[in-house]
């Protein structure tokens, strides 16, 4: 009778390390990414400053963003590609005013039903995941169908949104606790002329095309 003897069998190393390390990547992480809660948006600061390039179909403006909830307020300063710039000043009362600065002098104002957007306009927001945009990891959500918000994973800031028209806003800078000295809130002479025009929400959305992170229609998301 021939006995048959079994000896162990031998993994080349360079296997036997790879299964290892496959083995301990998925105990360290399946746990964890399994038992987390999803991600919520961070509540802008409140106050910050923001260079954003917006992109609209090919129309492209630089705006220069100070987001003060502190004093109530919001100055959105637009340069048009080759163009004018647009003044948009809002406050929490709902009053904005639109001018420019230029030998033309122009200004309109605008009685809206609410003020600026909120810190936490982004709570009950829906989480899609995590996407890459503008080479940043992000985080993702939607709200109301309306805006599409993204915020990089590492460093929790806004990267870039997009809203449900189309309009792409891409954050070049996002300096936070900065302000704006308050003589440069104030709103020229010639926007309290009898002569001002008070532009409509019509008026807004049909000719003042321009907008960042408080695009006019965004405004109805302050009361969501």
């Amino acid at each position: 009778m021939v006995t048959m003897s079994h000896s162990p069998m031998h993994y080349p190393p360079l296997l036997t390390t790879t299964i290892t390390t496959l083995l301990l990547f998925t105990t360290t992480l399946t746990p964890t990414t399994a038992n987390q809660p999803p991600p919520t948006p961070t509540p802008w600061p409140h106050q910050f400053h923001s260079i954003l390039m917006m992109n609209y179909s090919g129309t492209l403006e630089i705006i220069d963003l100070w987001y003060d909830w502190t004093n109530g307020r919001n100055f959105n300063i637009i340069q048009h590609q080759l163009g004018n710039v647009l003044y948009d000043l809002e406050w929490n009362n709902g009053t904005s005013f639109f001018y420019t600065l230029d030998s033309d002098r122009q200004c309109r104002s605008a009685q809206l039903e609410v003020g600026i957007l909120r810190p936490n306009w982004l709570d009950g927001a829906n989480y899609v995941g995590q996407r890459t945009v503008d080479g940043f990891l992000c985080y993702v959500w939607e709200k109301a169908d309306f805006i599409t918000y993204y915020e990089d994973v590492a460093s929790r800031r806004p990267v870039h949104w997009v809203f449900y028209t189309g309009r792409e806003a891409h954050v070049m800078t996002f300096e936070v606790g900065a302000a704006l000295e308050d003589e440069k809130w104030q709103v020229p002479w010639y926007c309290f002329e009898e002569t001002t025009p008070v532009a409509t929400m019509a008026d807004v959305n049909g000719s003042i095309t321009h907008q960042g992170l408080v695009d006019f229609a965004t405004r109805r998301i302050a009361s969501i």
